[in-house]
């Protein structure tokens, strides 16, 4: 087949994709959604798995094209730490410019650009897994080497980068996400999936960066008074499940926290649809879509000051120190008991979520893949 040599071809890394999805997997999705009715780009996938094209399921719209090799992750990782090969068009074909979505920037004949959503592997290791942090920071190191143009989620992001790595203005660009469309949940279904009337919403994995053992102590006090409600969390298992539970059995009101684990698309705006208000007292952030996806959904945020969620978040929320359990309990018990100041929450949360569009995104990533593939 003839390429039109108006469409610029572009790499994008499809990893994130496989297996249970995190926020960035579904940024990733997203992101392939905007960029593929687009008449101006070439999309091809690169998958480095052996058994990639089978894991991605669904979600690869099929005007992208997937490009798999036989080489498996665990040996072509280690081998980008130290060498320029293999060369991601050894899975992908000649592009124009490598879209490398998670940190991960492989070599390349065309020029690369890496998006990195948070700097907590640098800031705070303690955060991350061992695996996060044992190729993250040397592979990001070598990206920037060769050259690598870095996309940042956040202008929080942005600042934190160019001082961490000493780049210019030019080496760093911003581009905001858009946010997964929450809308036309069943409150009703959603108050059975968490099987309670009344309760406070939390989305993420069980990890030590999202501070759901804090969350669980504020509710503790909420719940003293409040004896209907229930703490409801949905996310995919992680390493602070033991911190996890042990907040939970050493609470007093620990029967009335329920963790679902990692749940569908569908139960995910349900439970946003059905939720009283929702809590992300996360301790550090580059971006944070989940408040953005309750604010979608009408529902009052309650979040935390930490890293780029006042970026985020602006008016729309209510903020507390992450590591002050009782500051975030009176935040809650604001944003459930005044009405007044929820009516206030949900109009300004709508007006919020209206900055943040994929169509705008996708708009912003084409004139920055055209400027770095100019180069």
């Amino acid at each position: 087949m003839t390429r039109n040599p108006e469409r610029l071809r572009v790499a994008v890394d499809g990893m994130p994709l496989i297996g249970e999805r995190t926020g960035i997997g579904q940024v990733t999705v997203e992101l392939l959604r905007a960029l593929a009715p687009r008449g101006d780009l070439d999309l091809v996938l690169y998958v480095v798995t052996r058994n990639g094209r089978r894991r991605l399921g669904d979600d690869v719209p099929a005007a992208v094209r997937v490009g798999t090799s036989q080489l498996p992750a665990r040996l072509v990782r280690p081998a980008w730490e130290h060498l320029p090969f293999p060369r991601v068009e050894h899975w992908t074909g000649p592009v124009d410019v490598v879209h490398a979505t998670n940190y991960v920037a492989p070599p390349a004949r065309a020029p690369v650009i890496v998006t990195v959503h948070d700097l907590t592997f640098v800031h705070q290791p303690d955060l991350v897994s061992e695996d996060t942090r044992r190729f993250f920071e040397p592979l990001l190191h070598r990206a920037i080497a060769r050259g690598a143009t870095i996309h940042v989620v956040s202008d929080y992001v942005g600042e934190e980068v160019r001082a961490a790595f000493g780049l210019g203005l030019d080496h760093v660009v911003r581009v905001y996400p858009g946010i997964t469309a929450t809308g036309g949940g069943d409150p009703a279904a959603g108050r059975r999936v968490a099987g309670a009337e009344r309760y406070v919403l939390a989305l993420g994995q069980l990890e030590p960066r999202k501070n759901l053992p804090n969350l669980v102590r504020a509710f503790d006090q909420l719940a003293d008074t409040d004896r209907d409600l229930r703490l409801v969390i949905a996310g995919p298992d992680g390493w602070g499940r033991p911190d996890f539970e042990a907040a939970v059995d050493s609470a007093t009101h620990g029967d009335r926290v329920r963790w679902l684990g990692y749940v569908s698309d569908d139960d995910r705006r349900d439970l946003l649809a059905g939720a009283t208000a929702f809590a992300y007292p996360s301790l550090y952030e580059g971006f944070g879509h989940p408040p953005l996806e309750a604010m979608a959904a009408g529902v009052p945020v309650v979040a935390t000051t930490a890293g780029a969620v006042p970026e985020i978040s602006g008016d729309a929320a209510l903020l507390a120190d992450p590591l002050d359990p009782d500051v975030l309990a009176d935040q809650l018990t604001r944003a459930i008991c005044d009405e007044q100041l929820r009516a206030d929450l949900i109009t300004r949360g709508h007006a919020r979520v209206r900055e943040f569009s994929w169509g705008r995104a996708a708009d912003e990533f084409v004139e920055l893949y055209r400027r770095v593939a100019t180069r």
